[in-house]
């Protein structure tokens, strides 16, 4: 609702001042540039969001991406002891890693979703340390292959997307070891 508000605000504004200083029709154009853009690049996403999901997929049928959150499950056991006790939380956390580490936002969500509802029970209302810390995961997700910004970059025109890959790893580490770090030192004080 408040989003709405913003939104309406910042176009009752443009108009006011677009008015005010004689460029209703610059704020007219640009409206409509803007508007011509963004379908431009919502198409050109789509196919690409749609590969990159194709390619989950068929990683989904062949088991890789079983494969790979498998892997993982020995340092979630670590990292959330309580979690890893039930199977079915355990693996939707695992899929959840690894759907972000392929850069798969859009298709972590459902996952981490469903993570953190079986997490949630008998937490009373509130969140518990290892919830907490399974959003920080899903937020500052490590990725190596960062699908969904590569598909940005392409659908801007950008000839080399994935170029950027080092920075996204270091990044991706960072951000991860920091939020971890932040978990672990919020976690004592919640005690």
């Amino acid at each position: 609702m408040a989003m709405a508000w913003i939104w309406s605000g910042m176009v009752v504004l443009s108009l006011l001042f677009g008015i005010a200083t004689g460029n209703l029709d610059a704020v007219a154009n640009a409206a409509m540039d803007g508007a011509s853009s963004a379908v431009e690049l919502s198409l050109s996403m789509a196919g690409i969001l749609c590969l990159w999901s194709g390619v989950m997929e068929v990683m989904k049928a062949c088991g890789i991406s079983d494969n790979l959150a498998r892997l993982f499950r020995p340092l979630l056991r670590k990292l959330l002891p309580n979690a890893s006790r039930d199977p079915e939380t355990l693996a939707a956390v695992s899929a959840n890693v690894s759907a972000n580490l392929l850069g798969l936002g859009n298709a972590a969500t459902p996952l981490g979703i469903q993570a953190a509802r079986r997490m949630a029970r008998g937490c009373g209302g509130t969140a518990s340390n290892e919830l907490c810390l399974l959003v920080v995961l899903n937020t500052a997700s490590i990725q190596l292959l960062p699908a969904t910004i590569a598909s940005v970059r392409a659908a801007a025109g950008c000839a080399t997307p994935f170029d950027i890959l080092p920075a996204v790893w270091v990044a991706s580490i960072l951000s991860v070891s920091a939020g971890l770090l932040a978990a672990r030192v919020f976690s004592g004080w919640a005690r």
